[in-house]
């Protein structure tokens, strides 16, 4: 008598801690407090979205606050700065499109970055395109230092 009442005892008790257990962690399957936090269902992985380009306007009026600040443009300065920046950035996405070779590439910007030097130079007052070349540079400089903290 004292083995069966030890036994029920023993049945009760793994009862009701079965059914507490499963109220607050659940079967395992997905439902519940502790139990995995995952549907039975797989998930399709969407593809990410790449990051839309730019156009040349939009990557010269970025820049144009600044240019104007560091370097003091009068409203007239500038709408000649943002046209020629805006043509030889188009160009130079233009280039990126075609994908070249990379000594054909390397030309090409040469040229390109020459012919909006010369562009500049010609339009802007000496001190002022002196201005816009050092942000450039300094521009370059700070790049690559981001780059080698990296």
């Amino acid at each position: 008598m004292k083995t069966y009442v030890k036994y029920l005892v023993a049945v009760l008790i793994t009862i009701s801690a079965y059914s507490e257990i499963h109220a607050q962690y659940g079967n395992g399957y997905g439902n519940g407090y502790g139990g995995r936090q995952r549907s039975a269902i797989p998930q399709a992985t969407t593809p990410q979205e790449e990051p839309k380009a730019l156009t040349a306007e939009e990557i010269v009026d970025n820049e144009m606050p600044n240019i104007t600040e560091v370097v003091g443009l009068n409203p007239f300065e500038e709408a000649i700065v943002r046209t020629t920046l805006t043509k030889y950035v188009q160009k130079r996405i233009e280039l990126q499109i075609l994908k070249l070779d990379p000594d054909k590439t390397r030309e090409a910007i040469e040229t390109i970055s020459k012919d909006q030097d010369e562009e500049l130079k010609s339009s802007l007052p000496e001190e002022k395109y002196e201005a816009f070349m050092q942000l450039q540079k300094d521009r370059f400089k700070t790049k690559k230092k981001k780059k080698k903290k990296d």
